[in-house]
């Protein structure tokens, strides 16, 4: 008993994904399966980066980013949505940690290395300790 999926929406930008009006039969999911899953991207303004906003179950991509577009972009400001498969994600396994593993000692990369802060304050004193000397002489 298939029938055939008509996909119409009154918001003209849905219609603007270019998905087609016409689906091929979707008999539902059978029991025991899942949908794919999908990993959304959400960039609030345009220049921002891409940020990881959550994952989202769909038949296939047009409607990934149909659903996306509802759970992710409906209430906070959005500009843009990435939408990728997450079988598609590639990833370094848990063994692979030592890929990761660098020299021990790179303070110098560490901004925590440099006493900045020290020499400000110590200025800072400096610069104090001379204004009150001159506000005593000056009196």
């Amino acid at each position: 008993m298939s029938r055939t999926v008509t996909l119409r929406s009154l918001d003209p930008r849905i219609d603007r994904l270019g998905i087609p009006q016409e689906q091929s039969p979707f008999e539902g999911v059978p029991e025991g399966t899942h949908l794919e899953t999908y990993e959304v991207f959400h960039q609030a303004k345009r220049g921002a980066r891409h940020i990881h906003v959550g994952s989202i179950h769909a038949p296939n991509p047009e409607l990934a980013m149909v659903f996306a577009k509802e759970q992710f972009a409906r209430r906070s400001e959005c500009v843009n949505l990435w939408v990728v498969r997450s079988s598609e994600v590639i990833t370094f396994s848990p063994e692979d940690a030592d890929l990761f593993e660098t020299t021990p000692e790179k303070s110098y990369r560490d901004a925590s290395g440099y006493k900045v802060m020290q020499k400000i304050l110590s200025w800072k004193q400096r610069l104090q300790q001379e204004q009150t000397r001159q506000s005593t002489g000056n009196q």
